[in-house]
């Protein structure tokens, strides 16, 4: 994924399946913090660390428009950034310690 595209996610999307998303690779494990700037659908965000496990959820993530969006911050190190739609998070009970494979 070029920097741009890790940039752009998934701005200016109007819709999102229930089996889509987005998955940022990173090239180290560090705090990556997410804003939701341009981008028009509510996620449910992902961090994951180098054994796939989850480390952080960011549940309901709010579309803004605004020159001066929030800014999620994690509390762990992440290798990778899983974006969904809202309420994959709950409908699939997902929570922290909960392993991925991929």
């Amino acid at each position: 994924m070029t920097p741009e595209a890790r940039t752009q996610g998934l701005m200016f999307r109007n819709e999102l399946g229930p089996q889509e998303g987005m998955l940022f690779i990173f090239p180290t494990e560090e705090i990556y913090p997410f804003w939701m700037k341009n981008t028009y659908i509510a996620l449910d965000i992902i961090w994951l660390n180098k054994s796939k496990e989850v480390v952080f959820v960011k549940e309901g993530a709010e579309p803004c428009s605004e020159e001066s969006c929030p800014v999620i911050h994690p509390d762990r190190k992440a290798l990778y950034v899983l974006e969904v739609i809202a309420g994959t998070v709950r409908n699939e009970g997902l929570k922290v310690g909960d392993s991925f494979s991929f």
